[in-house]
């Protein structure tokens, strides 16, 4: 499941840079589908991710307000600051506790710790599929999708 994450992560940074050929306009510009904006599609999976991972380690939920991170640089380093602290929680050997069930503020029903995990991976990959969508609506290439040819960066991050 770690490769997963790691994945992801790759992904979005790689996301990251390709944003740095948009104008701000193009970023904050509210689009057809998904949760509105570019930018604010990277800070909602990073916002998401942090929230059911603290979930899972039965810690309050800390509200992270778009307004302050309404910036390509400060969305990143908001990814790169939670990241560590994720990774740091990820490398603890999960599949003891894969069966366990959370409950959270926002949430209403129970979900095991494997349940979320895969929540949150596939939440992101949903959302990466949103941001190729508009890359192409935009005329440009998206970054690519694939699993497999890459090469992680360690989870010790």
């Amino acid at each position: 499941m770690i490769n997963f994450f790691e994945y992801n992560w790759q992904v979005r940074d790689e996301w990251f840079e390709w944003c740095n050929q948009l104008p701000k306009e193009e970023l904050i510009k509210n689009r057809t589908g998904g949760v509105g904006s570019i930018l604010y599609t990277l800070f909602h999976i990073i916002d998401v991710e942090y929230s059911w991972i603290r979930g899972i380690q039965g810690k309050e939920d800390v509200v992270v307000q778009f307004a302050d991170f309404n910036t390509l640089d400060k969305v990143k380093l908001l990814s790169d600051t939670l990241r560590k602290e994720m990774a740091e929680f990820l490398k603890l050997n999960l599949d003891k506790f894969k069966n366990e069930f959370v409950s959270v503020p926002w949430d209403e029903d129970t979900y095991t710790v494997d349940e979320i995990l895969h929540h949150i991976i596939t939440h992101e990959i949903h959302h990466i599929g949103q941001l190729s969508v508009w890359a192409r609506e935009l005329e440009l290439s998206p970054v690519p999708a694939n699993f497999i040819g890459r090469k992680f960066k360690p989870i010790h991050l």
